[in-house]
């Protein structure tokens, strides 16, 4: 997931980003949790993807796990 990946869906959940690293950022719960359901709906339509295209469950599995260090 790249930085603009993070700050589109941010955006969405109805946050704006600090590029202060000084800065304590505080938000509602509210918008966390619509932060979260946007990047795990995001991930699972891509996994979805993944496993669609793949030949066997082992292929699939592997793209997905490659996924979290790409």
């Amino acid at each position: 997931m790249t930085n603009e990946d993070i700050i589109r869906m941010a955006r969405e959940a109805g946050l704006h980003i600090a590029t202060d690293h000084d800065w304590m950022p505080i938000i509602a719960l509210a918008y966390a949790k619509k932060l979260v359901e946007i990047a795990r709906a995001e991930e699972r339509e891509a996994c979805a993807v993944i496993a669609f295209n793949a030949k066997t469950y082992i292929k699939a599995a592997a793209a997905i796990r490659a996924r979290e260090q790409g």
